[in-house]
């Protein structure tokens, strides 16, 4: 004769809770939580990779940018992002807003013809484009909005020659302003951040920077 198993509710109920948790535990040592670092890593992997995309570097008769292109360049071929130079001549209101202004024209096609040179060497295409403008940090935050641009990236100027003079009002005006990021380059007697290795290769003067945030 067998005998019948019988199952009480409470006695389903406790078996489930074990199996649950049994089935929890196992799940848990195959797919153990991610670490602090790991999720930082993360984090900071997927917040590059939303910070560079199109780069524009920004040069102007107050603003060389020409030691932040090396870092550009890196950055824009790590990423595989897109590139553009411009450089903003600014007319000045006493003329008409397209006035020929052929020394100052002269200066940013030898400007934006270097960073083609640097970017060449990286093996980076470069857009570039000479802006006419009233105000030079308008002018940089219009093409930045119209570009959809990531990141800007440019050189520094100072308003007075003085030790602590503030940064240059354009300067001021676009990082406090811009829908992107900022990244300025400030340069330093003894930075090795930004250094070129191809000039110096070639021996010719190393291009480095500090870097403002």
């Amino acid at each position: 004769m067998i005998a019948e198993a019988t199952f009480s509710p409470s006695g389903l109920v406790i078996a489930l809770v074990i199996a649950g948790s049994i089935g929890s535990t196992l799940y848990w040592m195959l797919h153990p939580p991610a670490s602090l670092v790991q999720k930082m890593a993360a984090k900071a992997e997927s917040e590059l990779e939303r910070l560079i995309g199109g780069i524009v570097v920004v040069f102007s008769p107050d603003i060389d940018s020409a030691h932040m292109m090396v870092l550009a360049v890196k950055l824009a071929r790590g990423e595989k992002s897109e590139l553009q130079a411009i450089y903003v001549i600014e007319v000045p209101f006493t003329l008409p807003p397209d006035a020929s202004m052929p020394e100052e024209e002269r200066a940013a096609l030898d400007a934006l013809g270097a960073a083609e040179t640097i970017a060449m060497h990286g093996g980076v295409f470069l857009r570039t484009e000479i802006i006419k403008a009233r105000v030079t940090s308008q002018a940089v935050l219009d093409l930045a909005k119209r570009e959809k641009a990531n990141l800007i990236i440019m050189g520094s100027y100072r308003e007075g020659k003085y030790t602590g003079a503030p940064l240059g009002r354009d300067i001021e005006t676009i990082a406090a302003e811009a829908k992107c990021d900022v990244l300025i380059g400030v340069e330093g007697k003894h930075g090795t951040l930004l250094v070129d290795e191809s000039s110096q290769a070639s021996g010719t003067p190393d291009v480095r920077a500090n870097i403002a945030p």
